[in-house]
């Protein structure tokens, strides 16, 4: 066969096709240039700016930029809108936002701040228009209530309320108060969240309950949903919440002016959609039954999987293998301890116990608990095994047959007549006593 070298050599050196362009919604797209034509009409209530901030903080505008990307990525936005998705990030010192504290630790608090190191995602946060925070406003005591008033009546409708920690209902909520009045955090919380656009709930305590909640929960700790009624709920769990899920959730508002998809647990799914177990980064370990079977033993020095330690990667839902934690330093698995299901509801009480599956209920996935890929390879080579084994039992009875075929053919010879006399010709005659045979003659 001839072998066309030219068209070959034109068919090398041709230029790669151009992909086909994304498509984008029009609609969409036109829903937010006028969500953002909206937020750029209206004065910022914060007089931080962000390119001074970030220019403090030695961030140039590529790394805000990249940034920028990033959040459209993880918001499944196309890239075309990474320049919406920076304008949105400026712009969100337009919306207000109370911030109330309950039964909790102020972690998520800690987190949002974030003060010595800040990334570009904590410097965008400082820059909310926090009118309420009672860990860092001012104003204490009567002063503080009469600015939250003040707030909640200016911005009734349009504030979004964050609620942090869970909501006792003991007691008649008489376990938190709140201010000088003495509110309880209950009434609090029903009042501010009926002018809310709408209410978002922060780490574990404020979404599910979270340790307060637990057993035996003395003061009747609550979820923030089952408080509130007739607004928006949206919860970013996880013990303390990453700075990063609440603010691509508000960029994402801010951008749209909707709230993005939630999971049945009111989690959003472009943060929670996914098992930590799927993008575990010992999930290789994993499915080849390779454990840490005690802390600080060799298997653990190697990194390898946590499950029977007691890691609740494979029932927790978020994304902190992507994202982790202080600027993606580190996070429970990647510093040695197995993920206790911070971001699950009663995490506490089902998820965040160490326990060693050798003496639970729970076994390892595959076969006697080998693993996935183990299990495949004991049974493939317990199948090349045994087939090996059946050739050669085949072989042997093969052999055997034949020999014995060939010991009756004997035996059955020895015992036959012998053959009759073959005639030479035509005048050939055998002799019927003797068996001399008499040749004739012409």
């Amino acid at each position: 066969m001839r072998i066309d070298r030219r068209a070959l050599f034109a068919t090398a050196m041709a230029p790669t096709p151009t992909p086909a362009p994304i498509e984008v919604d029009e609609g969409f797209a036109r829903q937010c240039e006028s969500r953002l034509e909206e937020l750029r009409a209206m004065e910022p209530l914060s007089g931080l700016d962000l390119r001074g901030l970030l220019a403090q903080h030695r961030f140039g505008r590529r790394a805000f930029l990249g940034w920028s990307a990033g959040i459209t990525a993880a918001l499944m936005l196309p890239p075309i809108f990474t320049s919406k998705v920076a304008e949105a990030a400026e712009l969100t010192n337009r919306i207000p936002v109370l911030w109330l504290e309950g039964q909790d630790c102020a972690g998520c608090t800690e987190a949002f701040l974030r003060a010595t190191t800040p990334t570009v995602s904590e410097l965008i946060l400082q820059r909310w228009a926090l009118q309420y925070h009672e860990t860092l406003m001012v104003p204490a005591g009567f002063q503080a209530e009469q600015s939250l008033a003040a707030a909640a009546k200016q911005y009734a409708g349009k504030y979004v309320l964050v609620v942090e920690g869970s909501i006792p209902g003991g007691a008649n909520g008489g376990y938190c108060t709140i201010g000088a009045s003495g509110q309880t955090f209950l009434d609090k919380v029903k009042s501010l969240a009926s002018s809310a656009v709408a209410v978002v709930a922060v780490g574990n305590c404020a979404a599910y309950g979270g340790i307060p909640a637990a057993h035996p929960n003395p003061t009747g700790a609550m979820q923030t949903s089952d408080v509130v009624s007739g607004v928006p709920v949206i919860n970013i769990p996880a013990c303390p919440m990453n700075p990063d899920n609440l603010l691509g959730t508000m960029v994402h508002y801010t951008l749209t002016g909707s709230w993005p998809a939630l999971d049945s647990e009111l989690r959003p799914t472009w943060a929670f959609g996914t098992l930590i177990h799927d993008n575990c980064p010992r999930r290789g370990h994993f499915d080849a039954g390779e454990y840490v079977e005690q802390w600080g033993d060799e298997e653990a020095q190697a990194n390898f999987c946590l499950y029977k330690m007691g890691c609740a990667g494979p029932q927790t839902y978020n994304n902190c293998p992507s994202i982790g934690y202080n600027e993606n330093t580190s996070w429970p698995i990647r510093a040695g301890h197995g993920c206790i299901g911070c971001s699950q509801p009663a995490f506490w009480d089902q998820l965040a116990r160490e326990r060693s599956l050798v003496s639970a209920a729970q076994h390892p996935p595959g076969l006697f608990g080998l693993g996935v890929q183990s299990s495949a390879d004991e049974i493939g080579l317990g199948l090349l095994a045994a087939a090996g084994a059946g050739i050669a039992i085949h072989a042997i009875a093969t052999g055997a047959s034949k020999l014995q075929a060939r010991r009756h053919a004997t035996d059955g010879d020895a015992h036959l007549p012998p053959p009759p006399a073959q005639s030479r010709g035509p005048g050939t005659e055998t002799g019927a006593q003797g068996g001399a045979q008499t040749e004739g003659t012409e």
